[in-house]
C-alpha cells in the first residue's frame, strides 16, 4: 500500500504537537516557575516523580540572637517630672531600667503626640509621615494629609516580615478621623501598619475609666466598670501580659515587638484616689518654687551641667503670646486657686506614679520568665508637658478644644472629685512650665526644648554593659528606627512592597550604648509644628518666637532668636544679635529641611479652627444621616456633624411596654454631648454643654404609652456667643406636638478630642446625662431608625415622611 504524503497542515500541527511537548517538558524541569524565581524542587506530572522545595514557603526567622523590643510612650510629660530625672514623682519602675541602664538628658521629639508617634513608628520626620500635627488637624498637603504613605514603611512591617511577632497596647493616635469607623480603610489602623493584635484606643485621648476601646479591627466595650475597679492603665498591663504569655506558649524562640502605649500622663488625668493620696501637699509650695528645686536635683544628678539657669515662666513678649498659654505667677493667686492647682499637680503624679507600677508588672513578668536579659526596653515621653489646661487649670479639658474659658467657681466644686470620674480634669499652664524645666514653654513649642525635650530610658542587660549612666549625645525621636535596625541587624529596604522609600531621616544611637563620652553622630534636625519652628545644628538652636493657635500669621516677619545649646542647655541667652550669620545660616537650613520634608505650609490657626476643617471622606457629603439599634458607635469624625448649625433628630419607636425606658440616641459624654432617651414615661432631650451644671434638660409634658411614635428634637441657631457657641431655640417632639420647648446652646467644636461616639439604642462609655447610668439600653419597644438631619426643612415635614415610613412597616 502506498502511504499519502502528509498535507502541509498535518505537518504543521504534528511539528506545534512536538514542539508544544518539548516546551512543556522543558517547562517541567525549569526551576523558575511563575514568581517562584527561587523555587529549586522539580515538579512532574506525578508528585511521586518530583522533589518539593519549601525554600519560598518558609517564613523567615529574625537573625540569631535579635532581642525582644519593647518600647514605652508615656504622653506629655517633660523633662523635669520623674525621680530619676530628679522630680518629685516616684517612678519605680522607670527608676529599675535606669539602674540597669542609660538615661538620656538631649533626646528630643516634635512636641506633639501624633507626630513624634509617626516618626518612631517611621524613622522619617513627622512631615514625611503626613504628620505636621494631629490626625484631627489634618489639610489637603503632602506633609498634612494625616496618613503616613507607602514610601514611609513602619517598624513593625519589617521586623514582622523579618521573623518578629509584633503588638501595638495603648494609644493610637495616627489613624485619620474619616477612617476611625466600621467602615473606614483599616489599612491605616494598627493592623494595617504590621502589627498582629492591637488592644487600646485610636485617638488623642480616651477617659480612663470609661475608655473607648479598640480590640485588633473593632470597637469593644470594656471588660469592667470603675466600680469593679476599673482603669485603663492596669487593663494595658494585663492584656500586655497575656499577648506575650500567649506568644510564648506556642512560639517561645520568636523574638517580638511592642509597642506600649499608656493614656497617661495625657488628660484626662485619671487615677485611683490611693495614689493620689500619696502626692497630698507635695505641691503646696507652687510651680516657680518646684522649678528652683528641681533644677538643683537635675544638676546634681547629672542630668543637666552645673551652671545651667531658669528660663522666665512667661519668656514671649506679649504682643505674640498666645493668652491661653500664659503662666499666672503663684503669688498672685488667692487661696483657692493655690489649693486646686496644688490639687491638680497631685492628681497628675498619682497617674503617672500608678502607670508605671502597672507597666512594672509586665516588666516583673519579663524577669521572671527570663526574657528580660535579652529585652530591649524604651522608656520615654512624647513631647513636653501640655500646657492646655490654660492658665486656670480645668475639670473639662475639652473647653480647650472649644476655646471655652473655665470658670474657678465650677472647678471649685468639683476639686474633691478630681481624678474620679466625675471630672475630666487637666492642671494649668504654670504646672507644663514647672515640668518642662529649665526650658521655655511646653507641649506644641517646638521651637524651644520646653516642648521637645523628654526623658528617655534604655535599657538592655544582654547588650548594654554600662549600667546607671547617663548619655548627652543630642537625639531626637527619628533616631529610634536605625538604633532597632542596627541592633537587630537588618536595614529598611530601599523599596517596599513595590513603592521606593524615603530615605531614613535619623541616625543609631546604638554607638552611645558603651561609648559615654563619644560625639554626637547627628549634624542636623529640623521643627516645625503649628505656626513654631526650630532648626538644630552642631550644638546651635535657631527659633523662631510665633505661638501656636494665634491665627497670626506673617511667618516671613518672624523674629528669630539663637541659643548655643551645647553650652546654654536651658536656651537662656539669645545670642541673635551677636552672631547674625549663624542665624542667617540656621533659617537657610530650615529652608531647605522643610522643603526636603514636605513642611510646607505653615499653619497656626486657632485649635477650634484647625480641628473643623471638612475633610474628604468615601461618603459623600449630605443632609441627612440614618443610624440603626446596637451597632457599634460611630466615631465623632464620621458622625453627623450638628456643630455650629441648626439640627432635628428623628427616631421612629415602637413602644410595647407601659415601662418602656432607655437611650434611643446618644452622642459624647458627661463631658460634652447630647442625648434622646426615656425616662418615667417621660421624653428627655439633654445637651451637655462641656459638662457646665446644670444640664440643658427637656422633658415632654406629656406621657408615652403604648404605640407608635416619632420622637425627636428641633435645634434652631439664632447666632453665635462670646465664645463662638451656637446660640437659639428647642422644641422637643412627640409626633407632630411639641411637648417641650426652651432656649440652649451648642458647643462649638467637637464634644471631646477622641471621646464617645454616635449610639443608637444605648450609651457606650461615659453617660451625656446624669439622669441615667450606662449603657442606658433602650427596653420595653423597638427603635426602628434614627434620622439626624442639618437640611432646612421643617420638623414637622419630615415627621410626616417619618410617620409615613413607619405606617408602611
Amino acid at each position: 500500500m502506498r502511504l499519502k504524503p502528509w498535507s502541509s497542515t498535518a505537518l504543521a500541527c504534528m511539528v506545534a504537537l512536538v514542539t508544544g511537548m518539548a516546551a512543556y517538558a522543558a517547562e517541567e524541569q525549569s526551576q523558575n516557575v511563575g514568581p517562584y524565581k527561587d523555587f529549586k524542587g522539580v515538579m512532574k506530572l506525578d508528585v511521586r516523580d518530583s522533589k518539593a522545595d519549601w525554600g519560598p514557603f518558609t517564613p523567615k526567622k529574625a537573625p540569631a540572637g535579635a532581642p525582644n523590643i519593647l518600647f514605652i510612650l508615656y504622653d506629655d510629660t517633660g523633662l523635669s517630672a520623674w525621680s530619676p530625672y530628679g522630680g518629685r514623682i516616684n517612678m519605680p519602675t522607670l527608676q529599675k531600667l535606669a539602674d540597669r541602664g542609660l538615661m538620656y538628658t538631649q533626646w528630643h521629639t516634635t512636641a506633639l503626640c501624633s507626630p513624634t508617634r509617626s516618626t518612631l513608628l517611621t524613622g522619617r520626620n513627622n512631615t514625611l509621615n503626613g504628620m505636621s500635627a494631629i490626625t484631627e488637624g489634618s489639610n489637603g498637603f503632602p506633609g498634612w494629609s494625616g496618613r503616613i504613605p507607602p514610601q514611609a514603611a513602619t517598624i513593625a512591617q519589617i521586623l514582622q516580615d523579618n521573623g518578629y511577632s509584633t503588638f501595638w497596647l495603648g494609644k493610637n493616635h495616627n489613624v485619620p478621623e474619616q477612617d476611625l469607623a466600621e467602615g473606614g480603610d483599616r489599612r491605616t489602623w494598627p493592623l494595617g501598619q504590621g502589627f498582629e493584635r492591637f488592644y487600646g484606643f485610636i485617638g488623642g485621648e480616651t477617659n480612663q475609666w470609661y475608655p473607648d476601646l479598640v480590640e485588633d479591627n473593632h470597637f469593644i466595650e470594656p471588660p469592667a466598670t470603675p466600680e469593679e475597679g476599673y482603669h485603663l492603665s492596669k487593663d494595658l498591663a494585663d492584656q500586655a501580659i497575656k499577648m506575650l504569655r500567649n506568644q510564648q506558649s506556642a512560639n517561645p524562640s520568636k523574638p517580638w515587638f511592642m509597642f506600649y502605649n499608656p493614656g497617661a500622663n495625657h488628660a484626662p488625668h485619671h487615677a485611683p484616689q490611693e495614689y493620689i493620696d500619696k502626692y497630698k501637699g507635695k505641691f503646696d509650695d507652687g510651680y516657680e518654687a518646684y522649678r528652683t528645686w528641681v533644677l538643683e536635683r537635675m544638676i546634681e544628678k547629672g542630668v543637666l551641667p552645673k551652671g545651667t539657669k531658669l528660663t522666665p515662666i512667661n519668656p514671649m513678649p506679649e504682643s505674640m503670646a498666645n493668652k491661653a498659654d500664659y503662666v499666672r505667677p503663684w503669688n498672685t493667686l488667692n487661696a483657692d486657686e493655690k489649693r486646686l492647682f496644688s490639687h491638680m499637680a497631685e492628681v497628675w503624679a498619682g497617674f503617672s506614679e500608678y502607670t508605671d507600677v502597672q507597666i512594672g508588672r509586665v516588666i516583673d513578668y519579663l524577669e521572671q520568665t527570663g526574657q528580660l536579659d535579652n529585652t530591649l526596653v524604651f522608656y520615654a515621653a512624647d513631647n513636653g508637658t501640655s500646657g492646655e489646661g490654660t492658665p486656670n487649670g480645668s475639670v473639662n479639658e475639652n473647653n480647650f478644644f472649644n476655646g471655652y474659658p473655665d470658670s474657678l467657681a465650677e472647678n471649685m466644686k468639683l476639686i474633691d472629685k478630681l481624678g474620679g470620674p466625675d471630672t475630666y480634669g487637666h492642671f494649668p499652664t504654670g504646672w507644663a512650665v514647672a515640668f518642662s524645666t529649665p526650658f521655655q514653654m511646653f507641649k506644641r513649642y517646638s521651637q524651644y526644648s520646653g516642648g521637645t525635650s523628654d526623658p528617655l530610658i534604655i535599657s538592655w542587660p544582654k547588650g548594654i554593659k554600662a549600667h546607671g549612666e547617663v548619655r548627652d549625645q543630642y537625639h531626637h525621636s527619628v533616631d529610634i528606627v536605625p538604633t532597632i535596625l542596627e541592633v537587630v541587624g537588618i536595614e529598611m529596604p530601599k523599596v517596599y512592597r513595590g513603592v521606593e522609600q524615603f530615605p531614613l531621616s535619623g541616625v543609631s544611637m546604638r554607638y552611645t550604648f558603651d561609648a559615654a563620652q563619644a560625639p554626637t553622630r547627628k549634624k542636623r534636625q529640623f521643627y516645625a509644628m503649628l505656626g513654631t519652628r526650630g532648626m538644630w545644628e552642631d550644638g546651635w538652636l535657631a527659633s523662631t518666637v510665633h505661638a501656636p493657635f494665634t491665627d497670626k500669621g506673617h511667618f516671613d516677619q518672624d523674629q528669630w532668636q539663637l541659643y548655643h545649646v551645647d553650652e546654654d542647655r536651658s536656651e537662656s541667652t539669645d545670642l541673635a544679635d551677636k552672631y547674625p550669620e549663624k542665624v542667617a545660616a540656621l533659617k537657610k537650613a530650615w529652608d531647605e529641611e522643610a522643603r526636603i520634608n514636605l513642611a510646607l505650609p505653615i499653619d497656626d490657626r486657632p485649635a477650634a479652627v484647625l480641628l473643623g476643617v471638612e475633610r474628604p471622606s468615601t461618603e459623600p457629603p449630605r443632609e441627612r444621616y440614618v443610624y440603626y439599634p446596637n451597632t457599634a458607635p460611630v466615631p465623632e469624625g464620621v458622625a453627623v456633624n450638628v456643630r455650629n448649625r441648626s439640627y432635628k433628630i428623628l427616631a421612629n419607636v415602637e413602644i410595647t411596654d407601659a415601662n418602656a425606658a432607655g437611650v434611643i440616641f446618644a452622642h459624647g459624654s458627661r463631658f460634652g454631648g447630647h442625648a434622646l432617651f426615656i425616662k418615667n414615661h417621660k421624653l428627655y432631650y439633654v445637651y451637655n454643654f462641656l459638662g457646665i451644671k446644670p444640664e440643658q434638660k427637656f422633658v415632654s409634658n406629656v406621657d408615652l404609652k403604648p404605640g407608635k411614635y416619632t420622637l425627636g428634637m428641633e435645634f434652631n441657631r439664632t447666632g453665635a456667643g462670646p465664645h463662638h457657641e451656637s446660640m437659639g431655640s428647642m422644641k422637643l417632639y412627640v409626633n407632630d406636638q411639641v411637648v417641650a420647648e426652651g432656649p440652649m446652646k451648642t458647643q462649638p467644636a467637637k464634644f471631646t478630642l477622641s471621646g464617645d461616639g454616635l449610639c443608637v439604642g444605648y450609651d457606650s462609655g461615659d453617660a451625656v446625662s446624669a439622669e441615667y447610668k450606662t449603657p442606658g439600653r433602650f427596653h420595653g419597644g423597638t427603635i426602628d431608625v434614627v434620622g439626624v438631619t442639618v437640611e432646612k426643612a421643617s420638623y414637622r415635614d419630615l415627621e410626616a415622611e417619618a410617620a409615613a415610613a413607619m405606617a408602611r412597616d
